[in-house]
């Protein structure tokens, strides 16, 4: 079988057999592949704990007819020790992972910049550099905007007007962005203004303005539950990790 090189982070492992696994890579230069890790659940295995989820490794994959297998592995980080010692880090990995399964579909097919993007986020995790649950949801918005649905958040999608904190906005999901009052549909909510500049800095990965003055614990809700229900629309089914941080 032809064998090939690369890198990637196991997203999540699912049982095969009476010994082997079958992982779900998102890998640098192949995309996200699907792989059998043979005699990895032996207690002897050459493979030990490096093919676990959360895992950075370096592979030699061999290709198969329907499914490729895993030939060598060896550990590069080892995100999932510091990320399922605190409960917090370990569900907004999960949530981490689920997404990035949901939102790169096609399998072999490059997507660096995400690949970029989920080993900065398993880094920060592991390194327990800002708040979990915000490290998720900047993650998820700044995932779903390199797939090309970025939310408006500084003026109207209607009518164009720049946000102000004087006025009152809303948000629409379908929409893409913010409404003022105006303008704004019938499905559209109000957002607050500490909202909106929680959301924008969340897109942007500003830490500076995310670990300065903390929010309050309702606007945090707020912009938690704006993220879900963004995730969900974008890629047409529940992010079910999230609902375990609600």
């Amino acid at each position: 079988m032809p064998l090939y090189q690369d890198e990637g982070v196991v997203l999540r492992t699912a049982k095969l057999g009476e010994a082997d696994r079958i992982l779900t890579l998102l890998t640098r230069d192949h995309g996200k592949v699907r792989a059998v890790a043979k005699g990895v659940r032996r207690t002897k295995s050459r493979f030990g704990g490096r093919l676990e989820p959360f895992m950075r490794v370096a592979l030699l994959i061999a290709e198969g007819r329907s499914l490729d297998v895993v030939s060598q592995a060896e550990l590069i980080a080892a995100y999932a020790g510091p990320i399922c010692a605190d409960f917090q880090a370990y569900t907004a990995a999960n949530v981490i992972c689920e997404t990035a399964d949901k939102l790169v579909a096609t399998e072999k097919e490059p997507a660096v910049a995400q690949y970029r993007l989920v080993l900065g986020a398993l880094n920060a995790l592991a390194k327990h550099a800002h708040e979990p649950s915000t490290i998720g949801d900047s993650y998820v918005l700044r995932a779903l905007a390199i797939a090309g649905w970025t939310p408006r958040l500084r003026v109207c999608v209607v009518c164009g007007e720049p946000i102000s904190s004087t006025l009152s906005w809303y948000f629409s999901i379908p929409a893409g962005g913010l409404m003022c009052v105006a303008d704004h549909t019938p499905e559209s909510e109000v957002v607050s203004w500490d909202a909106i500049c929680r959301l924008s800095a969340l897109v942007d990965g500003d830490w500076g303005e995310l670990d300065g003055v903390p929010a309050a614990a309702s606007i945090q809700r707020e912009t938690h539950q704006i993220v879900e229900e963004w995730g969900e629309y974008y890629l047409e089914r529940p992010i079910r990790s999230m609902r375990l941080l609600d």
